[in-house]
């Protein structure tokens, strides 16, 4: 079992700044992937941005490019992400996710980011 524990969520103005940071521990071997994903109200899961554990390669939403930036700490099992610019579009539900190799994916409990103006 993989635990994720986000944290760096809150309140934040229009044009403002954000850092989330999501740590795993237990069996957090082998990973292949960190990233995460976000949950606005009445809308899907969509991708935010994802991290190859090895190579550092990353992928973002379209929605979020430029603004936001995904990085990662190895020996901390910790994944994080600076976001920048942020407006109301951004408010949601933000959900950590790890892959590791032959395992299902694991999710976070989701950290909220309200942009108000």
């Amino acid at each position: 079992q993989v635990q994720l524990v986000e944290s760096g969520g809150g309140l934040v103005q229009t044009g403002g700044s954000l850092r989330l940071s999501c740590a795993a521990s237990g069996r957090a071997d082998n990973i292949h992937t960190m990233g995460w994903f976000r949950q606005a109200p009445g809308k899907g899961r969509e991708l935010v941005a994802v991290i190859r554990w090895i190579s550092g390669m990353t992928s973002y939403g379209d929605s979020v490019k430029g603004r936001f930036t995904i990085s990662k700490d190895n020996a901390k099992n910790t994944v994080y992400l600076q976001m920048n610019s942020l407006n109301a579009e951004d408010t949601a539900v933000y959900y950590c996710l790890l892959d590791r190799d032959a395992a299902p994916r694991s999710w976070g409990e989701g950290t909220q980011v309200t942009v108000f103006s």
